[in-house]
């Protein structure tokens, strides 16, 4: 059994894929930079990420599958399952011994498990584009926090760059610790700016960045105020159905939710 090491982003993962093939490794798994501990069982094949290595195999993989099959392979990724890096790797080397498409093979283990697999964190992307929440900060920021189950941040992106191409806004993943940032475009020039990734150190008090009430703009609490009055009207207690409630927005995302907070 061979450990293969890469730094934990998809880019480093097609790399340490080249390097399976090109070392011709057998049975393998993989850890991250941060999770390796070294074992008296063997040396550690470490990985440099190499962007003509992730490229190679990134066009070799869109020569033999759809890309909505490639898609599918970033979901699965990023969904942080403990050794879906294996299942990707069995996914990709079906593909590339077959001299048919195989990505609608479900009687393969790996096929199916990426299907599945992709499928659930489509449904979390599509959960955090409709539950996200902004507040606005005095620097006319509009913030918000949330705790995905899957990595989805690069998955929410464009739908954000998109709505809010006008405004500044920053998405924080407390439970990853680095937030997409969004500066305001250069005037007369909407739609050209650039979404940073970054990282962020909160205070303790500031409870991972979820609190932020000192830095409120001064309109935000009237804002929130309003947006839980509204929720309220159209809440019509005779025909709630609480099951069906928390089927389509389960209770671990009300705590980001401003209609569910009784204060601002």
């Amino acid at each position: 059994m061979q450990l293969i090491v890469y730094d934990g982003s998809f880019e480093g993962f097609l790399s340490a894929v080249f390097d399976v093939y090109e070392y011709r490794y057998n049975e393998v798994e993989f850890a991250g930079n941060e999770h390796y501990q070294s074992t008296i069982f063997g040396a550690a094949h470490f990985v440099t990420t190499d962007e003509t290595k992730t490229k190679r195999v990134w066009q070799g993989l869109k020569q033999k599958v759809s890309a909505n099959a490639l898609a599918d392979l970033y979901k699965t990724f990023l969904s942080e399952k403990k050794g879906i890096e294996v299942i990707l790797l069995n996914y990709i080397r079906y593909v590339f011994a077959s001299k048919t498409n195989v990505e609608e093979d479900m009687s393969n283990n790996a096929v199916l498990t990426v299907v599945q697999t992709a499928r659930i964190v489509h449904r979390e992307k599509h959960r955090m584009e409709a539950f996200i929440r902004f507040q606005l900060t005095e620097d006319e920021l509009y913030y918000a926090v949330i705790e995905p189950d899957f990595d989805v941040l690069p998955l929410i992106k464009k739908h954000f760059n998109d709505r809010y191409a006008d405004q500044a806004w920053l998405i924080y993943d407390a439970k990853r610790k680095y937030g997409l940032y969004a500066p305001h475009a250069p005037e007369g020039a909407v739609g050209s700016r650039q979404v940073e990734t970054v990282s962020i150190s909160f205070e303790v008090n500031n409870n991972a960045g979820k609190n932020i009430r000192g830095i409120y703009n001064e309109k935000e609490a009237l804002y929130q105020k309003l947006w839980q009055q509204y929720f309220t009207s159209v809440n019509i207690a005779a025909r709630k159905n609480m099951k069906l409630h928390i089927q389509h927005m389960p209770r671990r995302y009300w705590k980001f939710l401003t209609e569910k907070h009784t204060h601002p």
